[in-house]
């Protein structure tokens, strides 16, 4: 893939979702994640929704808009690497958010936890686990099928 053009600290790749309440989100991730809003890109409206805001998670921006009228919402399937999975989905419970995959040992010595936010974004939270051994697959006697099954279930639910 021939890039042209990055930003110095940026990414390639940053992710856009487009919610009801776009300030509330950016207090969420930022509470959570505790992560920062860069305040020089935060645009509003006439009518005060935002149209433009970016919330610096390492070297990615996630851009958060408020769906203006006739627009359809478009939350976000995200992946974050965070430093402990469990400790984040409990303050995220503590912001509204749903448990949808609890901490979870996963291949590649990582361990994995999902979660929805209110504005129905799915978060994929991940965690180095070193040393930590693969799990066995569903498919074994002794394999657990958490993973699968707890996204197929909260899936197949939103609408």
């Amino acid at each position: 893939m021939n890039i042209l053009h990055a930003p110095a600290e940026g990414a390639v790749l940053n992710p856009f979702v487009m919610v009801e309440n776009a300030a509330g989100l950016i207090t969420f991730v930022s509470e959570v994640f505790e992560a920062t809003e860069t305040e020089a890109a935060h645009t509003e409206m006439p009518d005060g929704t935002l149209i433009h805001s970016e919330v610096r998670l390492g070297t990615v921006d996630l851009m958060i808009v408020d769906r203006q009228r006739g627009w359809p919402l478009r939350p976000g399937l995200l992946q974050v690497w965070v430093e402990d999975v469990g400790a984040l989905l409990e303050r995220a419970t503590g912001h509204g958010a749903t448990v949808v995959t609890p901490a979870t040992p996963f291949y590649g010595e990582t361990t994995l936890g999902r979660m929805l936010d209110p504005w129905q974004n799915l978060w994929w939270l991940y965690a180095p686990a070193p040393g930590q051994p693969d799990p066995a697959p569903h498919w074994d006697d002794d394999g657990s099928d958490t993973i699968f099954t707890t996204l197929d279930a909260t899936l197949r639910s939103l609408r």
